[in-house]
């Protein structure tokens, strides 16, 4: 499902000649090849399902975000902007984000069911997190949040 939204967005933005999301949806389609490809090698002739075609953008999302970092740091407003384009337009193939209140639910839900209790728990907290709420969950806060609850306990 979410391959034919990729690819419905490449015609329309080809169609309607818009460039930033044209070169956007293509490097999405290059690293889904690429991940593709690379599931391949290892069996899996369909390739890469819909959760890891959300964990990869969420990982350029990530990057665009470094990147963002960098640019502004280097006095260069204009790449920042183009980067924080390529960030909407990704950003429209993810579920909607979960908001704090809800996250902050969902932590403490799985950790209660895995029965979590400590730091070493914390590789089963997250991998749980990651398999129910792939690209509706920042991870990089998550993580932060699981630690500091498992720490805390």
């Amino acid at each position: 499902m979410l391959r034919s939204r990729i690819s419905e967005t490449l015609k329309a933005a080809m169609k309607a000649k818009e460039t930033i999301p044209l070169a956007t949806v293509r490097l999405i389609q290059a690293a889904l090849k690429d991940r593709d490809i690379a599931a391949r090698s290892k069996g899996n002739m369909d390739g890469i399902g819909d959760d890891e075609i959300l964990s990869m953008l969420q990982s350029m999302i990530k990057q665009r975000r470094d990147s963002i970092e960098m640019y502004e740091k280097g006095g260069r407003p204009e790449l920042a902007d183009r980067e924080a384009q390529e960030i909407d337009i990704i950003e429209g193939f993810l579920p909607a984000q979960m908001d704090d209140a809800a996250v902050d639910a969902a932590l403490k839900s799985v950790i209660q069911e895995l029965e979590a209790a400590s730091m070493k728990d914390m590789g089963r907290v997250m991998a749980a997190l990651k398999e129910r709420y792939a690209g509706s969950m920042d991870f990089t806060k998550a993580s932060a949040l699981v630690k500091a609850k498992l720490s805390g306990a």
